[in-house]
């Protein structure tokens, strides 16, 4: 759904890629590393934590006093009768990939900024964030008809065109759009699949508007070989329209008037909203993966902020 009223040059409704690039400097309090502060959301009871980089296999060697008795190994041992023990080095960097919603669902706001500037400035933080921390950062922002892909790359540059194509796609949402959709959130997800093997950190910023059991199936993988984190996208109509609110939607091909003074109209979107964050919930605790609500209500940035464990919006 989207509102009829753009307003091009409001950052609440489109964001441009110079303030994409802006964030970098003013989200440097939070972490996508393992150690989280205490009151982050992904130290929540049914949450995982991050498992950060993986390990990877340097050298078999003799066992040397004060080696850790957990490296040793024991089939190696056991054949050469002496004790043996495996060499490990932690890897220099490891690939992040964000998924960045900007299909026209996304193009609605009833309180402050439309779900499509929230889902761009949480994936641009994101993005500048794991950067700084030494990994690799890509990924593949998708609208209805179009998408970008970027392999992770640890290069400044990189970064600069990653955030160009959000921008992008960002500004040329509107409430005119008509073309017949053809990206659809499984199909960005199964690429994804493609992309991140193992132990890479992927993102999700989206609505998850068209979520299926499909969608359970592909979650479920990018779960079992990597970090994965949803970052949920919502405007505060889906759990409450506000009183005498009256408005003109539409979703790229059909468009419609809605009155909040309707008695059954809430509790209809209200039920449908409550359905999809149902589907993710149970997802989450069965896999383990961490949800991040995100609400059009409030600047990402301090929403980031709270979710990760800085109180008040303020490291």
């Amino acid at each position: 759904m989207a509102q009829t009223a753009t307003y091009p040059n409001d950052p609440r409704i489109h964001v441009d890629a110079e303030h994409l690039l802006r964030l970098g400097a003013k989200s440097r309090a939070i972490s996508l590393l393992p150690r989280q502060p205490a009151r982050s959301i992904l130290n929540g009871r049914h949450a995982s934590r991050l498992r950060g980089r993986g390990l990877n296999f340097e050298e078999l060697r003799s066992y040397l006093p004060g080696d850790d008795t957990r490296t040793i190994d024991w089939k190696v041992t056991a054949r050469t009768g002496e004790p043996h023990v495996r060499v490990y080095t932690e890897e220099r960097d490891r690939p992040a990939l964000l998924l960045v919603d900007q299909r026209v669902s996304m193009f609605f706001g009833t309180e402050v900024y439309m779900k499509s500037v929230i889902a761009a400035e949480s994936a641009a933080i994101a993005a500048h964030r794991i950067l700084a921390q030494g990994d690799r950062v890509g990924g593949i922002v998708f609208g209805d008809t179009d998408l970008a892909e970027h392999r992770p790359q640890r290069r400044p540059a990189a970064l600069t065109r990653f955030l160009s194509s959000v921008a992008a796609l960002n500004c040329s949402l509107n409430a005119s759009l008509r073309a017949e959709p053809s990206v659809a959130l499984n199909d960005i997800l199964k690429q994804a699949t493609r992309i991140a093997h193992t132990n890479a950190l992927v993102c999700v910023f989206s609505d998850f508007d068209g979520v299926d059991e499909d969608s359970e199936r592909i979650l479920r993988r990018l779960a079992q070989s990597n970090d994965l984190i949803l970052f949920n996208i919502f405007d505060p109509s889906s759990r409450q329209l506000t009183p005498g609110l009256k408005m003109t939607v539409s979703d790229g091909k059909h468009q419609i008037e809605l009155d909040s003074s309707e008695p059954s109209l809430s509790d209809r979107i209200k039920a449908s909203m409550d359905k999809r964050l149902a589907q993710l919930q149970q997802w989450s605790k069965r896999y383990g993966f961490p949800i991040v609500p995100m609400t059009t209500a409030e600047p990402a940035l301090d929403q980031l902020l709270k979710q990760f464990g800085h109180l008040g919006g303020r490291p």
